[in-house]
């Protein structure tokens, strides 16, 4: 790497920690419990809005994984989520009424958050629609995994964000609060991902799957972007640039193999089409807060219909971790 452009990150990476600071002013504190933290305790950092249907579950889901302590941000709901995460004991909350998207998408605030109590133990970051799988995690607590990392001397995880969605009409999915997602979404795109390095970030670029082929066909570059470093041991040098699909210092994102070897890495299960879907992309494409003023969300309902099937003939039924193993969607490494 040149000395120019080694300059030109750390510049830039001092802006994110400037702006994270700076936004972290419009947080305000609800429920505080990171009294609680513990030095060896893995921590979940989520935004949220109006999700208090899918709260039960994303919590409980964690839980069982081993998460210690989760910190949350809720962007002004008015669905009770708030309320509900506030009473959770192992839940501290901030709330604000701040643009999500001045925010770098929840970014800033998460950002702020992570420094403040983050630095030193292995952070989550997820959206409370992503479920995080990795190898052996039926039977290995999250800590297993940061403590093997650890030892391999290894600060992040990647994984790639797998679109789950129904066989027929993804509004006959009908979802009930705190119900298991993937009992209704449980078919995925085995195959139709095309990978590119950033030249810059040293990270993967993975596009495809359901989403491309459904609503991105004639412009699949404009299709989001699957790929995500969502599990980091938190410096508080650290700074994602772009969602959790990269960050800065650089080295991090070398999550996977650079010299024939193979890298240990995941999967986040999305579970975006459920029967909410509908009226969640149609309230985020007005309000224009996402990624390109909410580009992603009026492809979703363009369609005449407002409807969606997406399953197809070369779907695959989700198992376990294993079957996505065997499928090259993640891999256990050398981690046995």
């Amino acid at each position: 790497m040149g000395a120019w452009t080694s300059y030109r990150l750390r510049l830039r990476r001092k802006r994110w920690k400037y702006r994270a600071r700076r936004k972290g002013r419009e947080l305000s504190l609800v429920q505080d419990r990171t009294h609680d933290i513990k030095p060896n305790d893995v921590l979940l950092f989520c935004t949220f809005r109006n999700e208090d249907i899918r709260l039960p579950f994303f919590l409980q889901y964690y839980r069982d994984l081993g998460v210690n302590h989760f910190i949350l941000v809720d962007n002004d709901s008015s669905d009770g989520g708030a309320e509900y995460a506030a009473d959770q004991p192992d839940v501290s909350l901030w709330t604000t009424k701040g643009p999500y998207g001045r925010s770098r998408f929840g970014i800033d605030w998460l950002t702020y958050l992570q420094d403040e109590y983050a630095h030193g133990h292995w952070a989550l970051t997820v959206d409370v629609d992503e479920f995080f799988v990795y190898p052996f995690c039926d039977t290995r607590p999250i800590r297993a995994l940061a403590d093997w990392l650890e030892a391999s001397d290894v600060r992040s995880f990647g994984t790639m964000m797998l679109d789950m969605y129904p066989k027929g009409p993804v509004s006959a999915a009908v979802y009930e609060r705190g119900a298991d997602p993937f009992k209704l979404a449980n078919w995925f795109d085995p195959g139709n991902y095309i990978l590119e390095r950033n030249d810059l970030y040293r990270n993967l670029w993975i596009q495809g799957g359901p989403r491309a082929r459904t609503f991105f066909a004639e412009n699949p570059k404009q299709a989001p972007a699957l790929n995500k470093i969502p599990f980091v041991k938190w410096d508080r040098d650290y700074a994602y640039v772009s969602s959790t699909h990269m960050l800065l210092p650089r080295g991090l994102n070398l999550v996977y193999g650079q010299n024939g070897g193979e890298k240990s890495s995941g999967v986040l299960l999305h579970a975006k089409f459920l029967n909410l879907f509908s009226d969640r992309a149609s309230e985020e494409a007005e309000r224009a807060e996402h990624y390109g003023k909410g580009r992603e969300y009026k492809s979703y309902i363009s369609e005449d219909d407002g409807d969606h099937e997406i399953w197809c003939q070369w779907s695959e039924q989700y198992i376990n971790w294993r079957q996505l193993e065997a499928l090259g969607l993640m891999s256990k490494g050398n981690w046995a």
